[in-house]
């Protein structure tokens, strides 16, 4: 039987107001800029989807699932072959900018599964608050 988990990351701020980190991560064809090069292979995008390869992980699919404006973006994604979790950006303005941004992953995961990927998972979370963090190019939208 398997059950829902989550994992969730630290609060990173970004370098821009929440309207503009909102632009920038609802186009999926943006989001291979926080991909490290080395992890990811076979980067295919559109603007409300993409897909990709990982190793152990196969294909991965993600789409945009549902968008609050400025505040909360929800991708929907499989890997294995199997609709099995959602990544949720959660942006905050702030009076003085930056805006901040944390990332949680829910996963339906098996108890075995969960202990195997909680490290893997943790350590692309960090990985993708990094780079956003160090992300400066935020109106550079790509067409």
């Amino acid at each position: 039987m398997t059950e829902l988990s989550y994992f969730e990351s630290r609060t990173g701020k970004l370098s821009c107001n929440a309207e503009e980190g909102f632009t920038f991560v609802t186009d999926l064809r943006n989001f291979e800029r926080f991909a490290q090069k080395s992890t990811i292979n076979n980067w295919k995008a559109e603007k409300e989807s993409c897909s990709f390869s990982v190793a152990m992980l196969g294909t991965v699919t993600v789409r945009l699932a549902e968008k609050e404006k400025n505040r909360k973006v929800i991708f929907k994604g499989d890997a294995l072959k199997k609709n099995d979790f959602s990544l949720t950006l959660f942006i905050t303005d702030n009076v003085k900018n930056p805006a901040d941004v944390k990332v949680m992953l829910n996963a339906d995961l098996n108890p075995a599964m969960k202990m195997m990927a909680a490290k893997p998972i943790y350590q692309f979370l960090e990985m993708l608050i990094n780079e956003m963090e160090k992300f400066r190019d935020w109106r550079s939208i790509i067409q």
